[in-house]
């Protein structure tokens, strides 16, 4: 194919030569490839900016950062065919660097996490409640918002959304101390606990309704997941996150009601969802056997896969045990890693895990969507837990797991020309030796979430330069793109270039998929392994325990 057309894109690199005479300078990208870059007159610039912020120039000290050798930065402009024989011509029109100081990163300050975190919560009390003009009532909440948070109109109230802007009020709480996003946090509990709850007082345990369709003063319960993949069935990840904000709010209190709550649903996990035979858990069961083995559940008859046994730990498990410190959780996050460790891994046929199986293990590799393909934010999930884990119960299989996830994703799942990490590809190369593209080769705001912790924690723990690398580029992509600085709140996915893709339900910031938790999950440890594990910098927590609410009375 000759190339004689323009088109424009985004390169992500270091700077390694600078010629201020000839308007040029050259880039590196992460890995290892050289573009010469050509100024323009109309050449500008900019650095990061955190929502709430206005507009950051750095036009005028543009040229004093392009001379230090080593700088990185994002260039966009457009390529140029070449003339015969030569190479195409690359002029920038604006640039993007990390900050207005040479080699420094603006997400590495003490606070940049923490205003992130800050902002995101207060959008959503805007957008849902419209909090602080009113007080906030979650009767109003809905699950789509549009671009700008304004209600789509429908009435569907899900759990699992619910409880995740729950967590993302109770963690805004825990690094601001605003009460407002406690009493969020409070407030949707709550809720959760009157709407969203059922109690089987025969079996003594708790389930969660997928959601409720509120029509006036009419509540209609939906028991069964609406969503299409796991439609009429009780989708194990579904009561997970269920869990997900409860949980982050007990860590603040120390409310026994969240706590009965949470035991008896993991009862329920144990009792149904568990395959006490063969190990791990199923992904779905029939709403009235509650059997894993139903032919009614048809494609999640009888399967395991990452949501159903990795999701614990993440949405609420590792949370439930550092508010309790209780051995039986504990021993909970080890089986799980245990169970990932033994069976995930796939690396003589894929440098991806496999994520779908039977009952007995053996790879479901024909299942709707997934097929035999692979979703890259969950393989950098397991190494940023398998970290986490690392650090409770120290074992070489969950370092050499986490470590041998972080060497392959760089050049399996990540985009070292533009920054970024890619959806959903093929587990095995197609095309040209790589790993196809199943639909597009936009990235998604959660996978970024996941590339960045996985590298930090990583970094944080081991030292490890390389992990540094990559958990600057990462987050400086997340920064650099998706912040909607407009509107408030993160896109849900940009462009491969980083222009942000606004169509469909990918144009919400809420929706089945979207509400205020990876990014506000993304704020909080981010702080967390940011300022206490890499700069080293001072951190205040914020808690507002009920008296008598923890055992013993211990934070």
């Amino acid at each position: 194919m000759k190339l004689d057309f323009t088109f424009s894109d985004t390169l992500a690199g270091y700077v390694i030569e600078y010629n201020a005479a000839e308007k040029w300078y050259t880039v590196e990208t992460s890995d290892k490839r050289v573009f010469k870059v050509n100024l323009l007159p109309s050449t500008y610039a900019r650095t990061f900016r955190n929502l709430d912020e206005s507009y950051q120039d750095a036009s005028g000290v543009m040229q004093d950062l392009l001379a230090q050798k080593g700088q990185f930065l994002y260039s966009y402009g457009t390529f140029y065919p070449p003339v015969e024989g030569g190479e195409p011509v690359f002029e920038v029109q604006w640039i993007i660097f990390p900050s207005t100081q040479p080699h420094e990163y603006r997400h590495e300050a003490q606070d940049w996490w923490i205003q992130q975190i800050s902002s995101i919560a207060t959008s959503y009390l805007k957008w849902q409640f419209n909090h602080p003009q009113e007080p906030i009532d979650y009767k109003n909440y809905r699950t789509m918002l549009h671009l700008a948070g304004a209600k789509k109109g429908d009435y569907l109230q899900e759990t699992d959304t619910i409880s995740r802007m729950i967590y993302g009020f109770a963690s805004a709480y825990m690094l601001t101390g605003n009460d407002s996003f406690l009493e969020g946090a409070e407030l949707g509990t709550e809720y959760l606990r009157d709407h969203m709850r059922f109690y089987d007082q025969d079996a003594d345990l708790v389930y969660w309704y997928h959601g409720v369709k509120v029509e006036g003063q009419k509540e209609t319960k939906l028991l069964t997941s609406e969503f299409g993949d796991d439609l009429d069935s009780l989708p194990m990840y579904e009561q997970i996150y269920a869990l997900a904000g409860p949980t982050q709010t007990y860590r603040l209190t120390g409310d026994p009601r969240i706590m009965w709550d949470i035991e008896k649903t993991i009862e329920l996990f144990e009792k149904y969802f568990k395959d006490d035979k063969l190990e791990g858990y199923y992904s779905h069961i029939d709403p009235i056997s509650l059997d894993a083995h139903e032919e009614s559940l048809a494609h999640n008859r009888a399967r395991k896969n990452w949501n159903s046994v990795g999701d614990h730990a993440p949405a609420y498990l590792i949370n439930l045990y550092l508010a309790t410190g209780e051995k039986k959780y504990a021993d909970f996050l080890e089986y799980t890693f245990d169970t990932i460790t033994k069976y995930f891994p796939d690396y003589e046929n894929s440098p991806f895990v496999q994520e779908k199986f039977f009952e007995d293990w053996s790879k479901d590799q024909t299942w709707g969507w997934q097929q035999n393909r692979a979703v890259v934010g969950h393989n950098l999930k397991i190494a940023w837990n398998l970290m986490r884990m690392q650090s409770l119960v120290a074992k070489d299989s969950y370092l050499e797991f986490a470590k041998k996830i972080a060497a392959l994703m760089p050049e399996a799942g990540s985009d070292p020309q533009r920054g970024g990490w890619y959806d959903v590809v093929e587990r095995e190369t197609k095309t040209n030796g790589r790993h196809q593209f199943v639909w597009h080769d936009r990235k998604a705001w959660w996978q970024q979430e996941q590339a960045i912790l996985a590298y930090m924690i990583l970094h944080g723990i081991l030292k490890d330069d390389d992990y540094l690398k990559y958990a600057r580029e990462s987050a400086a992509f997340y920064n650099a793109f998706f912040l909607d600085t407009d509107d408030g709140g993160v896109y849900f996915n940009v462009f491969g270039n980083g222009m942000p893709y606004l169509l469909g339900t990918e144009r919400f910031k809420g929706s089945h998929s979207m509400s205020a938790y990876h990014s506000t999950e993304l704020c909080f440890l981010s702080a967390v392994y940011t300022n206490l594990l890499i700069t080293k910098q001072p951190t205040y927590f914020y808690f507002k325990p009920y008296p008598n609410g923890f055992k013993n009375n211990k934070l």
